[in-house]
């Protein structure tokens, strides 16, 4: 009794195909199918999101100064 024999699964095929119909069964399954791809497209966004940043700023020290100070060493009040 718990076990389903193949005319059991026969039955239930032909009774799900004649509710729903082979054209419905197919449009649910290309529906399941867009959301599967839109999950991944968003995983992925997800994934390329850390990469924006913004570039390294560096300093030139062989650049020379603009200005130059005077008062360096002076005691000057």
């Amino acid at each position: 009794m718990g076990s389903l024999s193949i005319w059991h699964w026969i039955v239930v095929i032909a009774v799900v195909l004649l509710l729903f119909g082979r054209g419905k069964i197919s449009d649910l399954m290309g529906d399941v199918a867009q959301g599967i791809k839109a999950f991944k497209k968003g995983m992925q966004d997800d994934d390329k999101a850390p990469e924006k940043t913004e570039p390294v700023k560096s300093i030139d020290h062989g650049a020379t100064p603009s200005a130059t100070r005077t008062d360096v060493g002076s005691k000057a009040v």
